[in-house]
């Protein structure tokens, strides 16, 4: 088996948790809660600023041909096709877009991100590959795991179908290419790193949406 199609079939159980977390079940029947799914936007909001910053550093370090364009575009895109998302959602659930840059950072998603940063800047660039791929491919599966279960008419149909999207799919498909690509020349070290950024990864997206459900935020002060 490949790199990508061996870390898939080890985080299986994980894939699995991530499936059935109450936020994903109940986004998929209609069901979420409007005050859950406010918190998540505004915190994947604030995500996809870093990660978009992780993906422009991984095209950086890409030198030049496929994988630069990949995360060139990549990072172009999150911003562009999420923004748009964000901005139909904060609307609907009447979220000033300006208060945005007001907004703090949850554990979760501060821990992700730092996690993504600290990796772009420090760890060899297959690493960073390993690492961002989580992001592009759970959502991918999540999205059209939820797309067979939900209504035309459930309030969550644009975030479903973003994810679920064959033009997103083609996306994912490429990072998943290169990421294979990255791992076929790596070192025994090297493929042992990557791994485990995959799995962390994969970890914090469990953590991110449990957050956005628990509405996770930090212990008071007082």
């Amino acid at each position: 088996m490949s790199f990508c199609e061996d870390i898939w079939a080890e985080t299986a159980a994980l894939r699995a948790a991530i499936h059935a977390l109450p936020f994903n079940r109940e986004l998929a029947a209609g069901t979420l809660d409007p005050d859950r799914f406010r918190f998540y936007v505004v915190q994947d909001a604030l995500y996809l600023g870093d990660y978009a910053r992780a993906l422009a550093l991984a095209a950086a370090r890409a030198g030049e041909g496929a994988a630069f364009k990949t995360f060139a575009d990549g990072a172009l895109e999150a911003v562009a096709v999420e923004q748009a998302l964000h901005g139909t959602y904060l609307r609907q659930f009447g979220i000033d877009p300006a208060s945005l840059a007001t907004a703090e950072p949850t554990p979760d998603c501060l821990g992700y991100t730092s996690f993504l940063l600290a990796t772009a800047y420090h760890a060899p660039w297959e690493v960073l590959v390993a690492a961002l791929l989580p992001c592009f491919w759970l959502y991918w599966d999540v999205g059209r795991a939820i797309t067979t279960q939900a209504a035309p008419d459930n309030p969550y149909r644009a975030w479903i179908d973003t994810y679920a999207d064959e033009a997103y799919g083609a996306a994912v498909q490429r990072v998943i290419a290169i990421t294979d690509e990255a791992a076929a020349a790596a070192s025994p070290a090297l493929l042992a790193r990557m791994r485990t950024a995959f799995v962390r990864c994969c970890q914090w997206e469990w953590m991110f949406w449990d957050g956005a459900y628990q509405r996770r935020t930090w212990p008071e002060l007082a």
